[in-house]
């Protein structure tokens, strides 16, 4: 088991996941994530993206290794990228990033939180915090290992 601190982590990146899920619905390519609402979407995705990569760096080693088909690596640098060059962002990677990987990721996420050792008052506590309110769906989830 891992400690609880990674359960922040996982859910801030799942609830940042369903948010860009959220911002991107009705986007139906690149160009229209980048131009959609004077770029607003595009710019609260990539902030989100940031904040991803943000808390991949704060996950256990360990818990990142067990699951090896996540490039976390990458995941890092992207963070870095849209902190250090913003302007050289590519809508297409970005979009290809959120429809293709994120949902990946987002499984992934979801199968750790039962390696994560923490007590269910504190999922509780979370899920009811007015930041985590895309991530409902994780109450469901009760067969910690």
């Amino acid at each position: 088991m891992y400690k609880k601190q990674n359960l922040t982590y996982v859910l801030t990146m799942l609830e940042a996941i369903e948010k860009i899920f959220l911002y991107t619905q009705d986007i139906k390519d690149a160009d229209d994530f980048f131009t959609k609402n004077q770029q607003m979407n595009f710019n609260a995705c990539q902030t989100l993206l940031l904040l991803i990569g943000e808390e991949v760096r704060k996950i256990d080693e360990g818990l990142e290794a067990e699951h090896p088909e996540i490039p976390w690596h990458l995941i890092i640098g992207l963070r870095n990228r849209i902190a250090h060059d913003y302007r050289s962002i590519d809508p297409n990677i970005s979009y290809d990033i959120v429809t293709n990987y994120l949902p990946v990721l987002k499984q992934t996420l979801i199968e750790m939180i039962p390696k994560i050792e923490f007590e269910d008052e504190l999922m509780e506590r979370i899920l009811s915090s007015d930041f985590y309110q895309n991530i409902g769906y994780l109450r469901d989830i009760d067969d910690k290992s």
